[in-house]
């Protein structure tokens, strides 16, 4: 039972902090790329307050629902669009022999399920707002989902077919160096497929801001819309999280796996958290219909021929 309560308060703390730190290197990292002054200058040396300046404005903020909104769904949710990241990191493994929270034998479909949930929450945002803008970004958060999760599913597929099990454990067991160049079209895919779903830039279409104001966040304020911000951090967490699992050999490293293995996972996870964030600054968004292009035209068939690859060759080595 005391192992169980401490890898509880591990999980509950990493998706309290970790987000947090990815939201204050995005800053950091926007302010070098783009010269944004503003987030350099709150509590002084290189800005360290900018995070807690954010908190406290969110705070701050009154809280007002639309006379005409559809009240139990709006307050439900940002906690649809948060809670489920955090199930999530349940099952991920930061570290051999047990380091993890709940050893689930499928969870790979448990993470994409449940992380599939968390688009639910902007949905029903767009959806109670009552408003014609959170509408039309609900509705495009709606055709992401459908459009991206087949190209994810099947990436992650692939993976677990070569390594024999739906346990994410169990892949990082059977992960070998030479799966980096046999993986790596479905780890791209993987991952931008998950940004999609996440509405990172340039994937941002549902809150296009010069279109539809903030999309299905229009209508919120102070510590709701901080929940929903908070969510897509912690999803950038997840995603990271995920991609290092499934396609980087999760917590296997150049030495000491076994005493370090936790590190290298947090490692690759920041790495891959920056890489997300040097799309955003780096990309402008794309138009509706090039993201929809992009996934039926490109990730389905691409993920569809790395399945096929795998397949061959679990049966050429067997």
């Amino acid at each position: 039972m005391l192992e169980i309560i401490l890898k509880l308060v591990a999980v509950a703390a990493a998706f309290a902090v970790l987000p947090l730190i990815v939201g204050q290197v995005e800053h950091k990292a926007m302010a070098h790329m783009q010269g944004r002054l503003g987030p350099m200058y709150a509590g002084g040396f290189h800005g360290w307050a900018q995070l807690i300046a954010d908190g406290v404005k969110f705070a701050q903020k009154e809280d007002v629902i639309p006379r005409a909104a559809d009240r139990r769904v709006f307050k439900l949710a940002p906690a649809v669009a948060l809670v489920p990241y955090l199930l999530v990191l349940l099952v991920i493994p930061v570290g051999p022999d047990g380091q993890v929270a709940l050893d689930l034998g499928i969870g790979v479909f448990f993470a994409l399920a449940v992380m599939g949930v968390g688009v639910i929450g902007a949905i029903m945002a767009g959806w109670a707002s009552a408003n014609k803008y959170s509408l039309l970004g609900g509705m495009r958060v709606a055709a992401q989902l459908m459009s991206y999760e087949l190209p994810m599913v099947f990436a992650a597929s692939s993976v677990a077919m070569a390594a024999g099990t739906l346990s994410l454990g169990g892949i990082v067991e059977e992960w070998r160096w030479w799966w980096l160049p046999w993986q790596a079209v479905g780890a791209v895919v993987f991952f931008v497929a998950g940004l999609a779903e996440l509405r990172r830039p340039p994937f941002d279409m549902p809150i296009a801001d010069s279109e539809i104001i903030f999309g299905p966040y229009t209508e919120y304020g102070g510590l709701r819309f901080a929940l929903f911000i908070l969510a897509e951090y912690a999803g950038i967490v997840v995603l990271c999280a995920l991609t290092t699992v499934l396609f980087l050999g999760g917590w296997k490293g150049p030495f000491l796996d076994a005493e370090l293995g936790w590190l290298w996972t947090l490692l690759k996870v920041f790495a891959l958290s920056f890489v997300v964030i040097w799309l955003r600054v780096s990309y402008p968004r794309l138009r509706e219909d090039q993201l929809q292009k992009l996934a039926w035209v490109w990730l389905v068939p691409l993920s569809l021929a790395q399945l096929a690859l795998t397949g061959v060759l679990r049966v050429a080595l067997a």
